[in-house]
């Protein structure tokens, strides 16, 4: 017997038949003997409607109240999915995020989870019990308020759930039978992955694969919690992940990711001083606003001009800190573009490998794709394209490195 949490993105509880189809799928581990507990994201399409209501009623709105108005999604389908598991004769019970608790900071919109405590939740699964829990949901426990998780947070909650219960494993069920390549969408060639290490994991989804939520991938690398990421509507192995001990063959590139989520400001002619990277970065960090991408250009006349990215969801927030410190940060201008692209290649075989990033300049040149900026770690380079060249990038990267699959 082994205790398992099963979690159900919104494309796998979209309708009242795909919350069967998963109650069915629940039904089936609890009748092997399995502990179970299962975390849920909202149907899908609610989420993004209740955002473009709260963006359209102030596109600088309360972070507090686009909490309680977002977190609803969840809480619908907890009792949709406990209706369903006990019309099947599942013992089942839903469970708020303030519920279990999951206790987070105050960073409303993007909290981060400081603490869970699954003592009832291990004693609930024990008396054969389903759990039922809210994914993208916890609880700020000064003000004692509702804190949503960020995009994709239902992923996180799951994971931290798996650590808090001591699961053996944790099984993301999507729209997707495993993590590919890349997007099988753009290259039908793309390969799915049996195992893929945390730390590339960690990669991809931070430059733009959608398989996993970023912040869920680092605490199950900390946590040292086994991932398997299925489909909701096929009985098909999926993929892991992992360990990097526990990968027996270690490709050079592993995978392409974009992200079409990025927006590209630039600060011309900035004081060229000491601490001018702290004055601009630490209001936007005060914000909460994420910096990926960063470029200073060599002054030559005391000034500089400084590039870098944000979330394209994130760029009215930045425009407003920024220009709010425009007297103490002293640049001349601020252009905006969020017409980009990211494109990124990562894998654990370029820790060993020289002249990967080479091959992928040389690779976007003779597609007659300029880069805009240029970022690298030990196993991941980035660079910023056109948005127009997205899917041409993807393709030509794809192949490059040796990643397609049978025709």
């Amino acid at each position: 017997m082994a205790r398992i949490v099963m979690k159900f993105g919104g494309t796998s509880v979209a309708d009242l038949d795909r919350i069967r189809n998963v109650a069915t799928r629940v039904k089936r581990e609890v009748e092997t003997g399995h502990e179970v507990a299962v975390v849920v994201s909202a149907m899908a399409g609610v989420t993004n409607q209740l955002v473009k209501w709260c963006g359209d009623l102030s596109p600088l709105h309360d972070a507090r109240e686009y909490d309680v108005v977002v977190a609803t999604g969840e809480q619908v389908t907890t009792g949709l999915l406990a209706i369903a598991l006990q019309t099947v004769g599942v013992d089942a019970r839903s469970w708020q995020g303030w519920q279990v608790p999951i206790r987070t900071d105050s960073a409303h919109g993007k909290a981060r989870i400081e603490d869970i405590d699954g003592s009832l939740l291990v004693e609930r699964m024990g008396q054969g019990q389903v759990p039922v829990i809210a994914g993208f949901q916890g609880v700020e426990p000064v003000r004692n308020r509702i804190a949503t998780l960020g995009r994709g947070g239902s992923d996180l909650s799951a994971v931290a759930v798996a650590a808090a219960v001591r699961a053996d494993r944790c099984d993301i069920y999507t729209d997707v039978d495993g993590i590919y390549t890349t997007d099988p969408r753009i290259v039908p060639r793309a390969r799915k992955l049996a195992a893929v290490a945390y730390e590339e994991m960690l990669e991809l989804a931070s430059v733009g694969a959608k398989v996993l939520q970023t912040r869920s991938v680092e605490l199950a690398m900390k946590q040292r919690v086994r991932v398997q990421v299925l489909s909701s509507f096929e009985d098909k192995p999926g993929s892991l992940v992992v360990d990097e001990d526990e990968i027996v063959e270690q490709p050079l590139v592993t995978g392409v990711a974009y992200s079409r989520d990025e927006a590209k400001v630039t600060l011309r002619r900035l004081p060229d001083k000491p601490g001018i990277a702290a004055t601009v970065f630490g209001p936007l960090s005060e914000a909460n606003v994420n910096v990926d991408m960063i470029v200073q250009n060599l002054g030559t006349d005391g000034t500089t001009d400084m590039t870098f990215t944000v979330g394209k969801a994130d760029l009215p927030r930045a425009r407003d800190v920024l220009e709010a410190q425009r007297g103490s940060i002293g640049f001349e201008a601020m252009l905006a573009d969020p017409e980009v692209a990211k494109i990124s290649i990562v894998g654990i075989g370029m820790r060993s490998h020289a002249g990967v990033a080479a091959t992928m300049f040389r690779t976007l040149a003779d597609k007659g794709i300029n880069i805009q900026v240029i970022s690298t770690s030990e196993i991941k380079t980035s660079v910023l394209v056109g948005v127009e060249y997205t899917e041409l990038a993807v393709r030509a990267l794809h192949t490059a490195y040796g990643l397609d699959g049978p025709a």
